[in-house]
């Protein structure tokens, strides 16, 4: 932070013009329109094949999966586009009536774009790593990759890179396959049928 530059705080994050998603890391603010499509459409479609960790319907169930939630660590607040807690370690985590989360997650998934990459891949996953999350993803629409971590003692170990349409097994949801190619938009995307 700049000399003389105040902490950002959370009035801050209000302040914003509606559509903007604003994170505040190291007493500084970070700010960010809404998303392009082909973004908003992998983290959509990951939460979906995810959704049977959540629910268990056809999948071992055993999550609380969210999008998008506000985590509270200290003064830092942090919006990753999909998080999950193990139900076990989190039992009433959705019977709270605040807005934001002060429990890590077990789980967090960053969607990459080309503005928001750094701060995704940097200060972000420092901070994650900080708090004792256990599992990072790192989601890449337009070169068409997963990145799983896996945390280590002094920091994030690459546990496996994956891309294209592969069928993969990632944890920490490696009990059930995740076909990669339903989260990238291409050329040959075919619509949806009537």
């Amino acid at each position: 932070m700049g000399r003389g530059k105040r902490p950002a705080t959370y009035e801050d994050i209000e302040a914003l013009p509606t559509g903007w998603v604003g994170e505040i890391i190291d007493d500084e603010l970070w700010a960010f329109p809404r998303p392009a499509a082909w973004h908003t459409r992998a983290a959509s479609k990951l939460g979906v094949l995810l959704d049977r960790f959540d629910v268990g319907q056809g999948g071992p169930g055993g999550w609380w999966l969210l999008d998008e939630p506000e985590l509270h660590f200290g003064r830092q607040v942090l919006v990753p586009d999909l998080a999950g807690w193990r139900r076990e370690r989190a039992p009433g985590l959705l019977e709270r009536d605040e807005p934001f989360f002060d429990l890590a997650p077990d789980w967090v998934c960053e969607v990459l774009s080309p503005s928001t990459s750094a701060l995704d891949r940097g200060r972000k996953l420092d901070v994650y790593h900080q708090e004792g999350v256990s599992h990072a993803w790192l989601v890449d629409p337009r070169a068409h990759t997963l990145e799983v971590y896996r945390r280590g003692r002094k920091g994030w170990r690459l546990a496996a890179r994956h891309g294209g349409e592969e069928v993969v097994r990632a944890e920490p949801f490696d009990a059930e396959p995740l076909e990669l190619g339903l989260l990238w938009v291409t050329k040959s995307t075919p619509a949806p049928g009537p």
